[in-house]
């Protein structure tokens, strides 16, 4: 992970899929689930999404709510 890796979840929008246009911060994380088991794309996308994954399967979504705010 890198220092700003939080705060691309709060910025970078989905581009593709059924959940394009959303921010990766606020994907489902059954649709993240699903993608890891199905792979998760190559580089930063890939990364980022890893990350979302794991911020919500420890329940620290409110990890990201003061960068929400910026």
């Amino acid at each position: 992970m890198e220092a700003q890796d939080l705060q691309k979840l709060v910025r970078v929008r989905m581009p593709y899929g059924k959940y394009q246009g959303r921010l990766l911060a606020d994907l489902p994380g059954a649709y993240l689930a699903w993608f890891a088991r199905k792979g998760l794309p190559p580089g930063e996308l890939g990364r980022l999404l890893a990350l979302a994954l794991e911020i919500d399967h420890n329940g620290l979504s409110a990890l990201l709510d003061p960068l929400r705010q910026r």
